[in-house]
């Protein structure tokens, strides 16, 4: 593990101290699985990314990303940070395209000249649905301030989530899980994190405000969650939500643990297909060596 150059960036945020924290290490192709979990285990946030291979493999980048806990196939803010410090880096800006090869596929990133990253996600799966009582029993809420107009549905881009509809941003800011309940609840389904969202916003620019629980990958309250705003933006086009099939938002996290964060979020249905893309910057804030 000598030699591992390594990066801390803010992302899905425009300036420092914001946003969702991520590690992203260079060099990584010459260590084990297990020095990468521990490694991640280390930095304890909530995704550490290593770049397995500079040199492109089908035309994109080998790239892993960890949890505190465990290895994920797909991850939002780490695949922005890891292209962002792949555009800047090691391909100085030569193309505007970064592909990263990651467990669930291919994701590519491309980069605009505002400095916002475009991520386009898989093709959504929408799988079980889920009683309103259940998870407003989890969440501490009653089942009055869920908005029952819209299903709980799990719904993955590659990493699955609970899409949980409140009706207002008291509600929202009050969630609270209880771990005994969730860990039930989570022994038989795919999905392990949990999405709440309500229309109303903490910043009258925004149009939607977002908290997302993964206790199960170490990660109590996540600041900034590039897959699971990927699986709201398909949940919002395929059940109308704003009365279209197509959207063009700006979504809010991370304002109840102190990391606000601006994620943007396009979204197009066309018959049974849903496009999904997902907008943010990233912030440089360290560079280092590990040893």
């Amino acid at each position: 593990m000598n030699g591992l150059t390594f990066y801390i960036l803010d992302v899905f945020t425009e300036k420092k101290y914001a946003g969702n924290q991520l590690a992203v290490f260079r060099g990584a192709g010459g260590i084990s699985s297990a020095e990468m979990q521990s490694i991640a285990r280390e930095i304890n946030f909530s995704e550490t990314t290593f770049i397995i291979s500079e040199v492109l493999n089908n035309g994109g980048f080998d790239v892993r990303i960890f949890t505190p806990k465990e290895e994920v196939p797909f991850a939002g803010h780490p695949t922005i940070g890891t292209a962002h410090i792949i555009h800047n880096k090691i391909i100085h800006g030569k193309y505007d395209q970064v592909v990263l090869n990651l467990t669930v596929g291919q994701i590519p990133v491309v980069f605009g000249q505002d400095g916002y990253g475009w991520m386009k996600q898989i093709q959504p799966t929408f799988g079980h649905q889920h009683k309103p009582d259940i998870l407003a029993n989890i969440l501490g809420l009653d089942v009055s301030e869920i908005d029952t107009h819209f299903p709980i549905r799990e719904v993955s881009t590659g990493l699955p989530f609970f899409i949980v509809p409140l009706k207002n941003l008291a509600t929202l800011k009050k969630a609270t899980v209880d771990k005994e309940k969730y860990f039930n609840l989570i022994k038989n389904t795919l999905a392990k994190g949990i999405l709440v969202f309500c229309p109303e916003t903490h910043e009258p620019q925004n149009n939607i405000s977002v908290r997302v629980f993964v206790d199960y990958y170490g990660v109590p309250e996540d600041p900034a969650t590039g897959s699971g705003n990927g699986c709201l933006a398909g949940y919002l086009v395929k059940y109308r939500y704003f009365g279209k099939d197509s959207i063009n938002l700006r979504s809010e996290q991370g304002y109840e643990i102190g990391r606000p964060s601006l994620l943007l979020l396009k979204a197009n249905q066309s018959n049974d297909h849903i496009n999904i893309s997902v907008g943010g910057k990233s912030v440089i804030v360290a560079e280092g060596n590990f040893t």
